[in-house]
């Protein structure tokens, strides 16, 4: 998936979103999960993975940071309330 912004009030997107997820997945899958967000916004962020493992990374200038994880999910369903949940926060850009 390139860089982008999430589009959170387009539901064709998500629609097609979960299609693909589901084309190319057998669930359940360890997903992995890479996120761009200003440095004021990591706290937040990481609020959406409470509990899980994430390698947080400054950006070479220290402005942003990039957050990954892999969960273990069960169904496309889990993998987009995670990018809904994430493209609450200010400024994040998925990757």
């Amino acid at each position: 998936m390139a860089p982008q912004k999430l589009p959170l009030s387009d539901p064709n997107w998500w629609s097609n979103f979960q299609q693909l997820l589901d084309d190319n997945n057998d669930w359940p899958v360890t997903y992995v999960f890479k996120f761009i967000v200003p440095k004021k916004g990591m706290d937040v962020l990481q609020q959406v993975f409470e509990g899980n493992e994430v390698d947080i990374k400054a950006s070479k200038k220290g402005n942003y940071q990039s957050l990954t994880t892999r969960i273990r999910v069960e169904s496309s369903d889990e993998v987009v309330a995670i990018y809904r949940a994430a493209g609450e926060v200010e400024g994040v850009i998925a990757l």
